[in-house]
This record gives C-alpha cells, sequence and structure tokens, in this order.
C-alpha cells in the first residue's frame, strides 16, 4: 500500500467547493473497513455517514428466513446512509462491507448542517440519490430476468469500477448471498469465466483478465447503471474514462 487515503479519494468529497471541504473535511474521520463488516442493519439509525475510498459497500435486504440479496453496491464514488438526508432516519437495508479498506465518517449532524445550506453538497446528494435508485431498480430487474452467468458479471464489472485495481478478494459463498443465489451456481458461474480466460479464481481472490470480454458476457443492466450514474455523476465517469 502506498500513502494513506486522503478524502479525494471519494469522487463525491473531492467534487465539493473548496469551502465546502474546508467546513466538512475537518470533522472526518478515516476508519479501516474489515471484509465482513455491518456498517449498520435495516431499521438502525446511523450515527455517522461512509465515504469509502478504496473499499466497497453491500446494501442488502434481509427476509425473515435471513436470507439475503444485494439492492445495490456503494464505492468511492458515494456515502453509505442516504437515509439521514432523506428524512427517514432509519435505514431499510443492511450494510456490509464486500470488499476491505479505507472510508471517511463524518457525524449525521455535521452532513445534516451542511445539507440545509441547500448548497452543493444538497444537489450532489441528490443526484448520487438518483443515481442509487437506478441502480437498486436495474438490479431489482436483473435478479429477477437473468441468468447467474450475467449477474455475476453485472456485479463483478459494478465492483470493478470502484476498485482502484482489477483485483478482488470475495468467496463464493459473500457472492451468493449477495446475489441472492445458491453457492453451486456461483461455482458453476465463476468455473465457466475462468475457463474462457475472463478472470483468474483463486481462493477467494478474482482478478478479472479480459474486462471487454466480461463486459460482452454481462446483460444490459451493467450498462444501464453506468450510463446513467456516469450522467447523473460526471466527476465519476471522468475518472473511470477510458481515455
Amino acid at each position: 500500500m502506498s500513502a494513506s487515503p486522503t478524502p479525494q479519494q471519494n469522487h463525491i468529497l473531492a467534487a465539493l467547493p473548496v469551502e465546502v471541504q474546508d467546513r466538512l473535511f475537518p470533522d472526518l474521520e478515516l476508519v479501516t473497513l474489515p471484509l465482513g463488516k455491518i456498517l449498520h442493519e435495516s431499521g438502525d439509525s446511523p450515527h455517522h455517514v461512509y465515504f469509502p475510498t478504496d473499499s466497497i459497500v453491500s446494501l442488502l435486504y434481509v427476509m425473515e428466513s435471513g436470507s439475503s440479496a444485494e439492492i445495490s453496491v456503494v464505492g468511492n464514488e458515494g456515502l453509505i446512509g442516504i437515509a439521514v438526508f432523506m428524512g427517514g432516519e432509519s435505514t431499510t437495508s443492511r450494510a456490509v462491507v464486500q470488499s476491505g479498506g479505507q472510508a471517511y465518517q463524518l457525524p449525521r449532524q455535521r452532513l445534516k448542517d451542511e445539507f440545509s445550506r441547500h448548497g452543493a453538497l444538497l444537489d450532489l446528494m441528490l443526484r448520487y440519490t438518483q443515481a442509487l435508485i437506478t441502480q437498486m431498480a436495474q438490479t431489482a430487474v436483473c435478479n429477477r430476468h437473468h441468468s447467474i452467468n450475467q449477474q455475476l458479471c453485472r456485479w463483478l464489472l459494478l465492483s470493478l469500477d470502484r476498485l482502484p485495481s482489477s483485483h478482488l478478494i470475495m468467496t463464493q459463498e459473500l457472492i451468493a448471498n449477495m446475489l441472492g443465489v445458491r453457492r453451486e451456481g456461483v461455482t458453476e458461474a465463476a468455473g465457466r469465466l475462468h475457463k474462457l480466460g475472463v478472470i483468474k479464481y483463486s481462493r477467494g481472490h478474482i482478478t478479472v483478465l479480459d474486462r471487454p470480454e466480461l463486459e460482452r458476457l454481462s446483460c444490459e443492466c451493467y450498462c444501464v447503471v453506468k450510463t446513467e450514474t456516469d450522467r447523473l455523476l460526471p466527476y465519476f465517469s471522468k475518472h473511470h474514462s477510458k481515455g
């Protein structure tokens, strides 16, 4: 690992005007988010919001039976804790760290104070929330209508966009929990991608070797979400443009 993260590695924080950064940054605290850590459960009223730098957090809906399915992923393009400024105060999903790393946490009241100024932060948060709603809606459709192979491709691509490298650490069991499918299905789908030379998979370490082919094998859901995210959050698309 090189130098420690800066707030600007989170694209929302980086996109804020300097005067807003000057108000908020002194109250940010860098925290480590280990793989599998739960940031909040459904029904919680979060005390902090989190701005990931190199970690990815998965938002999951959990059923009474304990089974779950992912509704969205959040990385360096966004934040965890939209309930704080949406008015509902309590969350409806579980937030679990999908890829370990770091994030900056901010006390909820500091975010609410800045949001109430009706300035740059308000605009960014609303745009981000719309992008998140798009991702949630597309995920629901994808889980219902597309194969596990396609879902895995979509999921890998969304994760890759939020990581600094083409490598992620993720067990098949965790992927199965995210997608709401049986582990055997993920094993089969990952094995197929491995055989095709698209990914290298070994003991929970996934390296994407052929991203264009991964995009080709994915359903349209990835492209729909990426296009809308890039439209709403131009700072994220600039960072990820292929040049």
